[in-house]
């Protein structure tokens, strides 16, 4: 692995750490409170390229690759851990659509995804099944016989941002005599589409982004919206989570670290007993183990984007991200408010708020279970494993 930076990659990744400090930063607290990124903030974040950059420019993005998405989402959720969640989602919703909507479609909304005008979610989960996504009950069937006919979808979908969203990349079953992860499809379903009503989750954080779930009463479609062929819809986005999983881990780390950095100045100028707290091995140890832990996290998550960049298979070092950071980062915040002492469990600090969004994290998008029992799989092949 290349560990050398391109002037692309330190120009992209200087422009977010400089949005994340005088834009995210002094509004994270603001931002729960409205349980919204204002669509503004979205639109300069878009401006500057900071969003799903790794699409080709001929689509709004910036023709780079994955690895600078990954440096931005770590230095955007310095910031605001939500805001890195825009990036995320994009990349994730963008690629599918470049990759697999017609060019018309494609051409309509992936440059506004890149330039933050529109949001895209993703629907893989229900909100009766949770990890379980290989058995989707949201069904779609076609309204007439031939392949220009609508398509209609009956079901509930669980979404990011469903309070900002103007669309969801969906997955539903078409085949109901096909098994387990066969016979679905996917589908982009604008939000504004008759029978479509939205409901907000009271989440205990991750406030901002905004979590809920789209219900589809026998919403029509048109027959473009089909995204690549019909059955082929798992697989596919099985394959685009490979990359989101090492930005959600990027993003985690993102906090953890802004966290670490604000203590490490806390601890250095809080005096106890006559002395700084950071004279204490048991303030300082911590705090030396929260880096390293942070640098081998970083490490395995810019690993699974240099293999996917080069072609190579991934799948496994996505999951051992999507398991790791997100969890590393939770236990180091943790360790920060701790070390803050009483100051850290009260809100006027953003420690707490950090440690609720990121813990989100270690549910939503794969649960460290399911990511494990993906390595598994890997190493042993399903015959043997769980």
């Amino acid at each position: 692995m290349d560990l050398a930076r391109s002037d692309t990659q330190r120009a992209y990744r200087s422009r977010a750490a400089d949005f994340a400090v005088t834009e995210l930063l002094p509004g994270y607290r603001e931002r729960e409170t409205a349980g919204r990124i204002a669509p503004e903030l979205r639109r300069e974040m878009g401006r500057l390229g900071l969003i799903a950059p790794q699409l080709p420019a001929e689509l709004g993005g910036g023709g780079t690759d994955r690895v600078t998405t990954g440096l931005i989402v770590e230095e955007i959720g310095r910031g605001d851990i939500n805001a890195g969640y825009l990036v995320v989602v994009g990349a994730l919703t963008g690629q599918l659509l470049a990759a697999h909507a017609t060019a018309e479609l494609a051409a309509h909304w992936v440059p506004r995804i890149c330039s933050g005008e529109e949001i895209v979610g993703i629907g893989l989960t229900e909100p009766h099944a949770g990890s379980d996504a290989g058995v989707p009950r949201l069904t779609a069937t076609r309204d007439g016989p031939g392949a220009d006919a609508d398509w209609v979808l009956h079901g509930v979908k669980s979404l990011s941002f469903a309070a900002d969203a103007s669309a969801v990349v969906v997955f539903a079953r078409t085949d109901d005599a096909a098994g387990r992860g066969r016979g679905i499809s996917a589908f982009l379903v604008p939000l504004d589409r008759p029978g479509v009503t939205v409901e907000l989750y009271p989440d205990m954080g991750t406030r901002a982004v905004g979590r809920g779930a789209a219900h589809l009463d026998r919403v029509r479609v048109p027959a473009d919206h089909l995204l690549g062929a019909e059955g082929q819809g798992f697989g596919r986005v099985m394959a685009g989570f490979d990359f989101s999983r090492a930005l959600i881990g990027l993003q985690c780390i993102g906090c953890a670290q802004q966290t670490v950095d604000e203590t490490w100045e806390y601890v250095s100028t809080r005096e106890a007993f006559d002395r700084p707290l950071s004279a204490n091995q048991g303030v300082s140890f911590p705090l030396a183990e929260a880096d390293t832990l942070l640098a081998a996290a970083r490490a395995l998550c810019h690993r699974a984007l240099w293999l996917a960049d080069t072609g190579n298979p991934h799948t496994s070092e996505a999951a051992m991200c999507k398991w790791f950071a997100p969890k590393t980062a939770h236990d180091q915040i943790n360790q920060c408010l701790l070390l803050h002492g009483q100051y850290g469990y009260r809100t006027e600090l953003p420690i707490e708020q950090r440690m609720r969004d990121v813990l989100g994290l270690q549910i939503g998008d794969g649960t460290a279970q399911i990511m494990k029992l993906v390595i598994t799989r890997h190493r042993l092949g399903r015959e043997l494993a769980p």
